[in-house]
């Protein structure tokens, strides 16, 4: 029963952290993109996506902090679920307008 306890704790380390990266990829994609393309895209402003994968990654980065905890924080999904659809949905749509990022 311990190696399980073992092997649940790494895997949720593991996922956490794999999930702030993600954030943290939204957030600097986010940033490296030029402000007409979001509109013409037909997207929420840069700012307000700024806003919502910069706290997002926040949030993130501070839930995995605490600990293993962060997996099973619903702050934690919301903020997955946030930097999910920017990197799906919004990323595609302002790259496709604005060809690619500065970087």
């Amino acid at each position: 029963m311990l190696a399980i306890n073992h092997l649940e704790y790494w895997l949720l380390f593991v996922l956490s952290w794999a999930v702030v990266v993600l954030m943290v990829w939204a957030f600097a994609d986010c940033a490296s993109r030029k402000a007409p393309a979001f509109p013409a895209a037909g997207k929420l402003t840069k700012p307000a996506w700024m806003v919502i994968t910069g706290i997002s990654a926040l949030v993130g980065i501070l839930l995995a902090l605490n600990g293993v905890g962060a997996a099973l924080n619903i702050l934690f999904y919301v903020g997955t679920t946030a930097c999910a659809v920017y990197l799906a949905d919004v990323r595609p749509a302002v790259r496709e307008i604005s060809g690619p990022s500065r970087w």
